[in-house]
Formats: structure tokens, sequence, C-alpha cells
């Protein structure tokens, strides 16, 4: 009686071990979800510093002229009256070499 009993807990433990490891939510399964989520955290981390920062933007620019004025010198090159422009250009690769 003895013997069937061990057997029998044996084989429950056994059932437990493969639905452990192979079955549905087995542990490779849920070691790669977490893998997942470390990488899903991470790039919503990215996002939400951009949103701040396009928000932070859009602030600046609906209320400050220099957010405004910075931008038309950085995109569209230019200068305020009276203020001169200097552009420095780096020699070519072949002027160097000549």
């Amino acid at each position: 009686m003895f013997r069937w009993f061990i057997a029998l807990l044996l084989l429950i433990l056994l059932g437990l071990q493969y639905r452990l490891w192979f079955g549905d939510a087995n542990i490779f399964h849920i070691l790669d979800l977490q893998e997942k989520i470390a990488v899903q955290v991470d790039e919503n981390e990215r996002l939400q510093m951009r949103n701040r920062q396009l928000e932070a933007e859009v602030t600046d620019l609906k209320k400050g002229l220099s957010a405004i004025e910075e931008r038309a010198r950085s995109d569209q090159g230019m200068v305020r009256e009276g203020e001169t422009f200097y552009q420095l250009v780096e020699p070519s690769v072949e002027a160097i070499e000549n």
C-alpha cells in the first residue's frame, strides 16, 4: 500500500513538472515575456521623454518668441536686421592635399 502511495505521489510530481517545463505557461515562455516587457518598458520611457520634449517645444512656440526666432535662424538661415552673418566653411580634402 505504501508503494502505491509513493508511486502516486511520484506521478503527480512528474505531471506537475511536465506542466512547469512544457505546458502552456512554461518557464521559458514566462522568461520570454519578461524580456519583452523589459524591452517595451524601455521603449515607453523613450517615447514618453520624446513626448515631453515635444510638449515643451509646443508650449515654448505658443508662448515665447525666442523659440520662433531660434527656429527661423536654424531652419531658414534668417538673421536679424543689423546683424552680420558669418559662415565658416571647412576646406575640402582636395584643397588640403594640394
